[in-house]
């Protein structure tokens, strides 16, 4: 089936392979180097405006270059789809929707997208603001659990990034350690930047007439470590997806390693649709955490979307509280266990969590960024409907016959 190296390093199983080795794959924009390489955009110009430096990141379906830009007297990164995927038209969609929903975004903790367009053997590209700084999962792996302060101030700066995106209609659905990346800003450090929007789902309202729906239910798409019980079992999704990935985020950053105990991709999805995940103290119990922050992660590693922060708003001002040491005071109450999922918004009072606190009194936020009321939906098996139909036509045809028999 595959392996899953300790720290998601690699992913790497048939059921994922393509979603893990497609365009939007995590790319390092830092002075590491890929090593000596004989590549044909080196030195190329590029829409008379780009020099193309070097290559600086690569990935299964294509690369990231450094390259100057003299007219602005700034470097930039490019990000080019080879040419021999140009027949494959998901991925080229894929890589297109990236560029178009970064270019949507202004927030100063997303990566800014200038260009998107084709080179002229037909390699699609885009060219984004380059970066200097590490992922945080390298941050990680090579300094070890980050302080918890140190944590929060990055999630609550993330967590304005995300809030930009879902009030425009896009949901990221792939937010992992490797898609945030730690740069500095304006002599600000630990500035963090949200990358990868290859697998963001732009909804309807941001759709051009005749464009095709890339996103469809009973499909799985995202990494298997971080993705909300919704995604793994391949429904629609909407931001409350992306409010879980920063938990499991957040857990990690803390805690240096995951919620849950898993040796393959399909363990972490059955975790995730059904396991409890473990506390902060049970996986770092040498740690001391800050008061509200055990109850924070609780809330948005809800199983219910209804449970979790309403927004990303809502999941930043909780941090802040935890920041100042107190709990957070604005989170959802639990539903009972038979609530329909299209009702999970709705506040339903239990003792069975042992979070407690107020009502979260801003509404549950639609991708489409506009608020309508929640209609709790029923559905009726066609098989019903079938039954139903067969009754009354053999109804018809006894008082026909009777009918018929009388004359």
């Amino acid at each position: 089936m595959g392996t899953v190296k300790k720290g998601h390093e690699t992913t790497k199983t048939q059921l994922f392979e393509h979603i893990l080795n497609c365009p939007e794959a995590t790319f390092f924009y830092n002075s590491a180097r890929v090593g000596p390489v004989t590549d044909p955009y080196i030195g190329k110009e590029v829409a008379g405006q780009f020099r193309i430096l070097e290559r600086i990141g690569a990935g299964g379906m294509g690369a990231v270059y450094k390259a100057s830009q003299p007219q602005m007297n700034r470097m930039v990164a490019i990000k080019i789809l080879h040419a021999k995927f140009l027949s494959r038209t998901d991925l080229v969609s894929r890589f297109r929707r990236e560029a178009r929903a970064m270019s949507h975004l202004s927030h100063p903790n997303t990566a800014r997208v200038f260009l998107y367009d084709q080179l002229e053997d037909g390699s699609c590209y885009f060219v984004m603001e380059y970066m200097e700084g590490k992922n945080l999962a390298r941050a990680v792996r090579s300094e070890g659990p980050m302080a918890p302060q140190r944590a929060l101030d990055v999630l609550i700066q993330v967590c304005g990034a995300l809030e930009e995106a879902h009030q425009v209609g896009i949901v990221h659905r792939d937010l992992k350690p490797e898609n945030i990346f730690l740069t500095t800003q304006g002599g600000i450090e630990d500035f963090p930047k949200v990358l990868d929007f290859g697998l963001a789902k732009v909804t309807e309202r941001q759709m051009r007439p005749g464009s095709m729906a890339l996103t469809q239910k009973g499909m799985v798409f995202g990494t298997p470590e971080f993705m909300s019980p919704e995604q793994a079992r391949g429904e629609i999704l909407d931001a409350a997806t992306d409010i879980y990935s920063l938990g499991v985020i957040l857990f990690e950053l803390v805690t240096g390693k995951l919620p849950f105990d898993a040796q393959n991709p399909m363990e972490f999805l059955k975790h995730h649709i059904k396991g409890t995940p473990l506390t902060l103290e049970q996986r770092a119990p040498d740690r001391t955490f800050p008061v509200g922050l055990q109850e924070a992660l609780d809330c948005a590693l809800a199983k219910k979307k209804g449970e979790r922060f309403a927004t990303a708003k809502a999941f930043a001002a909780a941090l802040e509280e935890v920041k100042r040491g107190s709990k957070p005071s604005q989170i959802p109450e639990a539903l009972p266990d038979d609530a329909p999922e299209d009702a999970s918004d709705l506040p339903t009072k239990s003792a069975k969590t042992r979070r407690k606190g107020l009502l979260q009194n801003a509404p549950s936020l639609p991708v489409d960024g506009v608020h309508t009321p929640t209609r709790v939906r029923t559905s009726v098996p066609l098989s019903s409907w079938i039954v139903l139909g067969a009754g009354l036509l053999l109804a018809l045809g006894g008082v026909a016959a009777m009918f018929l028999a009388s004359n």
